[in-house]
C-alpha cells in the first residue's frame, strides 16, 4: 500500500561532500516515484527523455529535454517517464547554506540568493541555458571536494543571472508541506495518474483517503488551491499533449476521448483554458518547437 511511503525524503550527500549529485540512465525504476519534499533545493537536468513536470500546483508534459531548479520544500513527484537509450537524468540536491549561513550574506552572493528565492515558484531554463548549463551539470560527477564545489558555484551564477528561464508556479500556490498533508495528496495523485482516462466519482477518491466528500472537497481546495475536477481534467490535458507531440496519426477527436473527456467541445474548452489554445495549433507548433 502507498500509505505507508515517506513524504520527507532525506537525503545524505556523501562524507566529505556538501551537495549530493547523482545520475540515472533508461533502466531507473519510476515506479517508485512520488509525491514529497525536502529542505534541499534539487536542480535537475534530463537530456533525452520525456515525462510529466509534477511542481507544487505546476502539471505539464516534457518531450525531449528540461533543466529545473526546484526550491526548499515545494513538493515535485519524478520526472522522467522514458529516457531514450542514450538518456539521462543527472540531479543536484543542496541546502541553500551548503557553504554556511554567513555566506549568503556577502555581497558576491545577492544574484544566487535571489535564484534560490525564486526557485520557491520552481524555474524551467530554457534552450539557450539547457544547452549550457546541461553538460556542466552532468560534468559534476567527474569532480569531487572543492573543484565541485567551485564548478557548481559557476553553474549557479550562470542560472542567477540569465532571464532565459520560466516560473512554474508564477500564478499558484506551494503546497502545505507537513507529512500528513503531503502523504494524502500523495495517495490522491497516485490515485488520479492511475484512473484520469476513466470518470472518477467523487465519493471513490474521498473514500481513498478515508474523508466524505464535502470535507474531502474543502480539503482539496484549501490544500492545492484548485478544485478536483481541475486536477482531473489537467491531467487528462497533459495526457492530450503527449499524444498530440508524438509521431502518431491518432485524431484530435481520438485524442480527446483516449485521455478520458467524452465530449469533444468540452475536451477543446477545457484544453485551450489551460494550455491558452487549441488543440490543432498546440499540435502545429510542437513540431516546429521538437529540437
Amino acid at each position: 500500500m502507498i500509505k505507508k511511503k515517506p513524504t520527507l525524503e532525506k537525503l545524505s550527500p556523501s562524507f566529505g561532500s556538501s551537495i549530493l549529485v547523482k545520475q540515472h540512465g533508461k533502466d531507473a525504476d519510476k515506479n517508485n516515484a512520488f509525491w514529497h519534499f525536502h529542505p534541499e533545493l534539487e536542480l535537475v537536468y534530463v537530456n533525452k527523455g520525456q515525462g510529466k513536470t509534477h511542481i507544487g500546483n505546476h502539471l505539464s508534459y516534457f518531450n525531449n529535454s528540461q533543466l529545473i531548479l526546484i526550491g526548499a520544500n515545494l513538493p515535485h513527484n519524478g520526472f522522467s517517464d522514458r529516457l531514450t537509450a542514450s538518456g539521462k537524468e543527472t540531479i543536484v540536491q543542496f541546502k541553500s547554506n551548503f557553504l554556511g549561513v554567513d555566506f549568503l550574506d556577502v555581497p558576491e552572493m545577492s544574484n544566487i540568493v535571489s535564484l534560490f528565492d525564486r526557485a520557491k515558484k520552481g524555474i524551467r531554463f530554457k534552450v539557450d541555458t539547457k544547452k549550457k548549463i546541461g553538460i556542466k551539470i552532468e560534468k559534476l560527477l567527474e569532480y569531487d571536494g572543492l573543484k565541485r564545489v567551485l564548478k557548481f558555484l559557476e553553474i549557479l551564477n550562470h542560472l542567477a543571472t540569465t532571464d532565459d528561464y520560466t516560473l512554474l508556479n508564477a500564478d499558484g500556490i506551494a503546497l502545505e508541506t507537513n507529512p500528513q498533508d503531503s502523504n494524502k495528496i500523495n495517495i490522491i495523485y497516485k490515485y488520479v495518474n492511475t484512473n484520469f482516462q476513466d470518470h472518477i466519482p467523487l465519493d471513490a477518491i474521498a473514500n481513498e483517503v478515508s474523508m466524505t466528500v464535502p470535507s474531502f472537497c474543502r480539503y482539496f481546495k484549501k490544500t492545492t488551491g484548485k478544485t478536483f475536477t481541475q486536477l482531473v481534467n489537467e491531467y487528462r490535458v497533459v495526457h492530450a499533449t503527449k499524444l498530440l507531440s508524438e509521431e502518431s496519426k491518432m485524431s484530435i477527436a481520438d485524442v480527446c476521448y483516449e485521455c478520458g473527456f467524452n465530449n469533444f467541445s468540452h475536451f477543446n474548452k477545457v484544453f485551450n483554458d489551460i494550455t491558452g489554445k487549441s488543440a490543432s495549433n498546440y499540435r502545429k507548433e510542437i513540431k516546429l518547437i521538437i529540437q
